[in-house]
């Protein structure tokens, strides 16, 4: 009877220079890039926290620690009505996301799924709306929405907004839509529903984290636009960009600069908070129907 041979250990081998200063450039890159993107956030934050007083102070940490800025942020005393403008920016972010979703949804489904004539064509003037710089359509939006009377409403922004968000909202879903395997549409079809039936119980719930990730994207450009906003807002309808930008302090000669950090960080943390607890969502929707299988 002979024993079972004793498993032989070999001897592991030695990680190679080259493999270790891989690893070191990685890790170099990724603090690289974490610190140039956190580290105007950060200085944002230090200086919110910050004493008026102290607001040019180059301690790289916080000092001289008050809630003075973020109440000042609010005080409408000086002519600021932040928390009006954080209402409005809630508003037009919301409206434009929900119609672009609404239009975007179904021209993507069609792009995608659908065949006719001119759907290239069609496809490509959607991608080129995206690459129209905004600053081109200032004068004849700004003329036309003065002719019909639309100057200072929350139309004369969100219109223009969703021009902007559509291309968007249309390349990724078509992208997704593509992917999805047409026999679970003619599945439905085959059990009696109808296209549209299928459309909204079968295909569009497949498509949910695409749409979710579409309607973070879309609320966020939504939110951070400030030309057309600047120029199309009232003192009733402006959002949060042109608000900031025109915060004024106890003294005109002088620019608040530290209640504009905290107002940042005010509308910045809102939306890392959305950012961080749906990441897992936006990357699965982002790289869904990327990979055939």
């Amino acid at each position: 009877m002979t024993k079972d041979a004793e498993p032989v250990s070999l001897p592991q081998q030695p990680v190679s220079w080259r493999k270790r200063l891989g690893t070191v450039r990685l890790y170099l890159g990724v603090a690289i890039v974490l610190v140039w993107g956190l580290g105007p956030f950060y200085w944002m934050a230090v200086v919110a926290f910050r004493d008026p007083a102290y607001t040019f102070d180059s301690t790289p940490w916080p000092t001289h620690v008050t809630l003075e800025n973020f109440r000042n942020a609010f005080d409408t005393s000086r002519g600021n009505d932040f928390g009006k403008a954080l209402l409005n920016s809630v508003i037009v972010g919301s409206a434009t996301t929900a119609i672009a979703l609404a239009l975007g949804v179904l021209a993507a489904y069609a792009l995608a799924r659908m065949t006719f004539a001119g759907k290239y064509l069609i496809s490509g003037l959607i991608l080129s709306a995206s690459m129209f710089p905004a600053v081109v359509l200032v004068t004849p939006l700004f003329q036309l929405f003065t002719d019909i009377g639309w100057i200072g409403g929350y139309q004369a922004m969100i219109i223009p907004n969703i021009s902007f968000v559509l291309p968007m909202t249309v390349y990724i879903l078509a992208s997704f839509f593509a992917e999805l395997p047409w026999e679970l549409e003619e599945a439905a079809r085959i059990d009696g529903a109808s296209k549209l039936q299928a459309f909204r119980l079968i295909m569009l719930p497949l498509a949910a984290p695409a749409v979710f990730t579409t309607a973070i994207l879309a609320f966020i450009a939504a939110v951070n636009e400030y030309l057309l906003a600047r120029l199309l807002s009232s003192d009733a309808t402006k959002p949060v960009t042109v608000a900031i930008a025109s915060f004024s302090g106890n003294d005109p000669l002088v620019q608040p600069y530290a209640a504009i950090m905290a107002a940042g960080v005010i509308v910045t943390v809102p939306l890392v908070i959305m950012v961080l607890l749906f990441q897992r969502r936006i990357i699965s929707g982002l790289t869904a129907g990327g990979v055939k299988s």
